[in-house]
């Protein structure tokens, strides 16, 4: 039987955040993938072009890896009790249970990050906490069964992880090579440790209403979560 991997796609899903690692992950064998929506038609990304799942919430089937990437529409979906309800039904039987980006709020707002290390985009990183996490500053965090990547980019990094899990190391690489994945940026301004004071300072002003934004809703979340929550997965080793 294929693997059933499990993209939730959304209005304004951050586009690379889903594609960077659906690309990774549709290179391995024996897999099969499958984007997931509450209905089939067309949702905008964050960047406007148009994406259609191919499964609704009820017609997806059990998935053996649920995959949260992050996007401006996650902030709607921390409090949208369908969309939850899916990620906590899913997780329940899943081998792995994982997030890109700041996809990571949505399972914390579903309560499955409680007492887990975990990481997200780093202007967002300190609402994990709020959500019951333990913060981690790496591009790719695993905690058992749960696996998490940082901003955007960080998916394919987070992938590869992924697909040494699922299908071995030699074959990760394989598709690595076969990506012609070697990163060589022509700043040094990908992190907040390394980028400029003046460039950080701008990028901090122009997330600073999305991020009071989304404490305000992580808070909320938090406050609606009802005891510990947590799920049971198949053995991920």
């Amino acid at each position: 039987m294929p693997l059933q991997i499990g993209f939730l796609l959304f209005p304004q899903v951050q586009q690379l955040d889903l594609l960077g690692p659906y690309d990774v992950l549709a290179a391995l064998p024996g897999v099969e993938l499958h984007l997931i929506w509450k209905t089939l038609a067309p949702v905008a990304s964050s960047s406007g072009v148009a994406l259609t799942a191919d499964a609704t919430y009820a017609s997806s089937p059990a998935l053996d890896v649920i995959c949260v990437p992050g996007g401006a529409g996650i902030a709607d979906l921390m409090s949208d009790e369908e969309t939850l309800d899916f990620i906590r039904r899913q997780a329940a039987g899943a081998r792995f249970v994982t997030s890109v980006c700041t996809g990571a709020l949505l399972l914390g707002a579903a309560g499955l990050l409680r007492g887990r290390r975990a990481t997200t985009h780093w202007a967002f990183h300190d609402l994990l906490a709020l959500l019951g996490a333990l913060p981690v500053h790496e591009r790719v965090v695993r905690d058992g069964m749960l696996i998490t990547g940082g901003g955007i980019t960080a998916g394919i990094d987070f992938a590869l992880v992924l697909a040494a899990e699922l299908v071995g190391v030699e074959e990760a690489q394989a598709v690595q090579l076969e990506l012609e994945y070697a990163p060589a940026p022509p700043f040094d301004a990908g992190s907040p440790l390394t980028a400029a004071p003046a460039v950080l300072a701008l990028v901090r002003q122009r997330n600073a209403a999305s991020v009071a934004q989304r404490r305000d809703i992580a808070l909320r979340a938090a406050a609606a979560l009802d005891g510990p929550l947590s799920f049971a997965v198949r053995d991920g080793s």
